[in-house]
């Protein structure tokens, strides 16, 4: 690796805020998601650096700067994408932290993966950071970072965030190396979570595991030589970049493409929205299930509704996901099959990405958007969602297992395992009267622009530099 500036400010994250482009003269192209749009700013003013994987196996990059933020690519081979990133991260971690919805897979070899490339993210990293520098280490693939970071930096200011969820004891407690990755997590002065529940369980589990003192999201951690160190554990619930939708939803050429949507759909009365990773986490089978009964038992006539079904590819080569697809391509064509027409599609079912101008478009299209997940962090579409719907117009039917309840509390709550219960809610919703829709949109308007994705990052980094120099 070449020698890189020393970097006030360090982020580090399973991938680097870049694509490979396929263009000689731009080899790289600026990523979608919240993360980048979040971190990226503050990175650049800082003069920091960012440490990630370049997202192909077996790529050695030297570090490099793209618009103003130095990047420092971290090499895996391909065995190490099978292992650690395939493997443990989301064959292991991911089904075990969404309270075991799949089932999770042990194998001691893909853990040993798992350690070897934290430990390089930590030297890349440590390789990087200025002396007192802050490190924010991100999600779940990077548990272990925090501590290794610490043992070898101590002199610098460590931050984590945990993106999904994290489980209650009695799952967690599964995990054969439980007490490696707290021990991982404890590394961080702060260490953030989607929901208080999150924090909540984070905080029991050490104190189960380890006994040591949790009091009011604060728990002493000892440290070598005796004496004990405060780390905080804390919910941030993460938000979306909301002026950027707000100014896409207001562009002619954006509402214009809304009701071509809508033409393109046969002008249905009503037009239900998912927007959703193919994962088994999102409750896409039983979202389906409701608006297929929804058909069959008459309360949708021909032509009264389509459900625009978008489920972005997501690690196809994992058994699990590869599976998922083909239940919810099977279940796409039964509902069509079934009640279907030359004329009229029940399911649109859309099995690509989209950019995010074509996703506003389809927004404002959509009369209801059904987030039904099983298990999420937090879900930023249905942030989405309310951020786009500048003539408050649309409902939102939310799933309480969703991160998002706790403060889109104006949405149509659902539990997506009562069936009857979603077929309700879909009705209640596309059925709701205009100045209901209004008034709930507003409220929920009002809290995702006031709670927006930099607001997110200002606090957790403000409440990282309090326990630093609380320490101090």
């Amino acid at each position: 690796m070449t020698s890189a500036p020393a970097a006030e400010f360090v982020v580090v994250a399973n991938r680097l805020p870049v694509d490979r482009s396929g263009d000689d003269e731009e080899p790289w192209r600026r990523s979608p998601g919240g993360l980048v749009t979040a971190l990226e700013p503050v990175v650049r003013r800082s003069g920091g650096a960012w440490v990630g994987w370049p997202g192909q196996a077996d790529l050695e990059v030297d570090p490099f700067t793209f618009d103003g933020v130095h990047l420092v690519p971290v090499a895996l081979s391909a065995a190490e994408v099978a292992q650690y990133y395939e493997g443990f991260s989301n064959d292991t971690i991911w089904p075990l932290y969404h309270d075991v919805i799949a089932e999770p897979t042990y194998h001691r070899a893909w853990w040993d993966a798992y350690v070897r490339v934290n430990r390089r993210f930590a030297e890349a990293a440590a390789a990087v950071a200025a002396p007192g520098a802050t490190v924010w280490v991100h999600d779940y693939q990077l548990q272990l970072v925090p501590r290794m970071l610490r043992e070898s930096r101590p002199d610098l200011v460590i931050g984590y965030f945990h993106h999904i969820p994290f489980p209650a004891y009695g799952i967690f407690s599964q995990l054969p190396w439980r007490a490696q990755v707290l021990e991982g997590l404890l590394g961080a002065d702060v260490v953030g979570f989607q929901r208080v529940a999150d924090a909540g369980n984070f905080a029991r589990a050490v104190r189960r595991r380890f006994g040591y003192d949790t009091k009011a999201g604060s728990i002493q951690v000892p440290v070598e030589g005796g004496g004990t160190r405060q780390a905080v554990a804390r919910a941030y619930p993460i938000s979306i970049d909301t002026e950027t939708y707000e100014e896409l939803a207001r562009r002619p050429d954006i509402q214009a493409r809304a009701a071509e949507i809508r033409a393109e759909l046969g002008d249905p009365r009503y037009v239900l929205l998912g927007v959703d990773r193919l994962d088994y986490t999102k409750g896409i089978r039983h979202r389906l299930k409701a608006v297929g009964e929804l058909f069959e038992d008459g309360r949708f006539a021909v032509g009264d509704a389509t459900l625009v079904q978008v489920a972005s590819p997501s690690r196809e080569r994992v058994a699990a996901y590869m599976q998922l697809r083909d239940e919810i391509e099977l279940s796409v064509g039964r509902i069509n099959g079934d009640h279907g027409t030359v004329g009229f599609t029940p399911v649109l079912y859309l099995h690509h990405s989209y950019p995010r101008e074509e996703m506003v478009a389809l927004y404002l299209a959509a009369d209801a958007m059904l987030v039904t997940a099983l298990r999420d962090g937090m879900n930023l579409v249905a942030k989405e969602y309310v951020a786009s719907r500048v003539d408050g117009r649309g409902v939102l039917v939310l799933s309480e297992f969703a991160g998002a309840a706790d403060e889109l509390t104006q949405a149509v709550r659902v539990n997506p395992h009562d069936i009857e219960g979603l077929k309700e809610a879909i009705m209640a919703a596309v059925e709701m009267p205009i100045d209901e829709q209004r008034r709930r949109m507003r409220a929920l308007r009002r809290r995702v622009r006031d709670n927006d994705v930099a607001a997110w990052s200002r606090r957790f980094l403000d409440d990282l530099r309090r326990v630093h120099e609380a320490r101090s």
